[in-house]
């Protein structure tokens, strides 16, 4: 390390400048939630994938292979969440994936490990936004004659508007909103998996046959109607029912006992998601087939028509808008506090981690969604002459979400491997119970969705989307933003080898002293 009398510091081949404790004041957060809070912001910011998305698997695979494909997520998710447990536990502030990646493997490796996580999230968010509007569209449609999309038109990015705005103006008006709102969206939206489970099976509606009507191809069975690889293919899509979990460390600031409640909501959270995951699986499939579920861009809805008619269903749908709103609320939380994290150490420009009065991270919000906003009407834009050209655009933009995912998982699990073995001694609150073999059959699984997207053609906009955002970002940090990050509660964990970083128990700048000396 070496100093300079400017109040600067060269660490690890960035530099790193005073920050002081002013700059903290005005990028504080609240804490605000306990185990409850936890849980809902867990599972609203999942729900959603049982209400869109996961089906276009079956349109790949047929229902038995998005079977296995849900099977193989299981225990990719069972793997990452004890992991990420045991690193959250050990490292309570906001960084999350940024954050172990960060004292694993350096600046570099937590930019990009963290650059993988804003990626996910923000296009995750977009796609909710993508669905929501779908579904909002068709309840308007149906009961008040109002169709944004009726005889040509291309006027869905006022449903945009209209959702980006509402739910940033939620998530920026308190933490504590932000919590009690999942907490409450999220039982509402496992009440309506159930209440759709129960008319499922109770009036008829699904029939064991549905999930197999895929006529196979040639030499294959209707259980695998297109044969073992497209397994690859669902994989992605199968995420879809527990994509977002992952977010829980980034509200280790605003949990009141964060080294005790995250590993726990994250298992409360995994099991009741696998369980509204199979129920959607099987019903929603079995109700409206496996042929129609595969490309329906509302399939819950679908379920409801096919079971009470169109009106109805209609009515019903603005129940099932609240699985779709719940994770809207979760997913835009998780980005907010990503590039809060990020910016806040120096990595993406700082500006994106001020507060404001209700310590919410309000302009992080408001970039991220102005960035979905224009990733979502540029693909529609683009999409526009063809024919189902909504789906089109929707699976690109889940696709992207899905890489990021996939990347920030395998380099996660990379890290925890890391810091198991550079950092043995140090605490560990919370230990994952299948340890570094977990991690490596996580990362492993997370490599394999990895090469579906390399062989599947109709992925491929997606890794170009990707590429070119992260040669912005590389370039960015590689000459100017290196030169200047700041000693947050994240990088001063890295630097001091695990003994620094939690500020609920030391403050902000615990490290300023040593790094810089007593120079102002």
């Amino acid at each position: 390390m070496s100093q300079s009398s400017e109040g600067s510091a060269k660490v690890a081949g960035a530099t790193y400048t005073r920050a002081g404790n002013e700059y903290f004041e005005k990028r504080g957060l609240k804490r605000s939630a306990g185990v409850w809070g936890l849980w809902g912001l867990a599972v609203a910011a999942v729900i959603s994938g049982d209400f869109s998305g996961w089906n276009f698997g079956i349109d790949f695979a047929g229902f038995g292979g998005m079977l296995i494909a849900f099977g193989i997520l299981v225990v990719m998710y069972y793997g990452l969440i004890f992991s990420i447990g045991e690193m959250a536990a050990a490292m309570p502030h906001t960084g999350g994936a940024y954050s172990f990646a960060r004292s694993a493997m350096g600046p570099w490796g937590g930019l990009i490990t963290g650059a993988a996580e804003t990626i996910e999230y923000v296009a995750t968010t977009a796609v909710i936004v993508f669905f929501s509007a779908s579904y909002a569209n068709a309840i308007t449609a149906e009961l008040l004659g109002f169709d944004l999309s009726a005889d040509g038109a291309n006027m869905m990015w006022a449903w945009y508007v209209v959702l980006y705005l509402a739910f940033v103006a939620l998530n920026a008006a308190g933490a504590s909103i932000s919590f009690k709102f999942a907490i409450v969206v999220s039982v509402i939206s496992i009440g309506i998996i159930l209440v759709f489970s129960l008319m499922a099976l109770f009036t008829g509606a699904f029939e064991w046959a549905n999930l197999w009507n895929i006529a196979p191809d040639a030499g294959q069975t209707e259980f695998l109607p297109h044969g073992v690889v497209p397994i690859l293919f669902a994989l992605p899509f199968a995420m879809w029912f527990f994509l977002g979990i992952e977010e829980l460390p980034l509200a280790a600031e605003e949990s009141h006992n964060p080294v005790r409640d995250i590993p726990r909501a994250g298992l409360w959270a995994r099991a009741t998601l696998i369980v509204t995951g199979l129920l959607v699986l099987f019903l929603n499939t079995g109700v409206i087939g496996a042929d129609a579920t595969g490309v329906s861009l509302e399939p819950l809805l679908d379920g409801f028509r096919a079971i009470v008619g169109d009106e109805a269903a209609a009515v019903l749908a603005l129940l099932a808008l609240i699985g779709l709103l719940a994770s809207l609320q979760g997913i835009m939380f998780a980005y907010g506090r990503n590039m809060y994290s990020l910016s806040r150490a120096g990595y993406y420009p700082r500006f994106l981690s001020l507060t404001g009065k209700r310590k919410t991270p309000w302009v992080a919000l408001l970039v991220g969604a102005v960035i979905g906003f224009v990733a979502l009407v540029v693909l529609d834009t683009i999409a526009a002459a063809d024919e189902g050209a909504g789906a089109v655009a929707g699976a690109i933009v889940l696709n992207i979400a899905v890489w990021g995912a996939v990347l920030a998982y395998f380099l996660q699990m990379v890290s925890f491997v890391i810091l198991r073995r550079k950092l043995p001694n140090v605490e560990r609150p919370y230990r994952s119970p299948w340890g570094i073999p977990g991690a490596i059959v996580a990362a492993a699984i997370s490599a394999l969705i990895f090469v579906g997207f390399l062989l599947n053609e109709a992925f491929q906009p997606a890794i170009v989307a990707i590429a070119i955002v992260y040669v912005i970002i590389l370039v960015g940090f590689a000459l100017f933003f290196r030169h200047r990050l700041v000693l947050s509660p994240e990088e001063e964990y890295a630097l001091s080898g695990g003994t620094h970083g939690d500020p609920q128990a030391e403050g902000y700048d615990a490290m300023e002293k040593e790094v810089f000396g007593d120079k102002p």
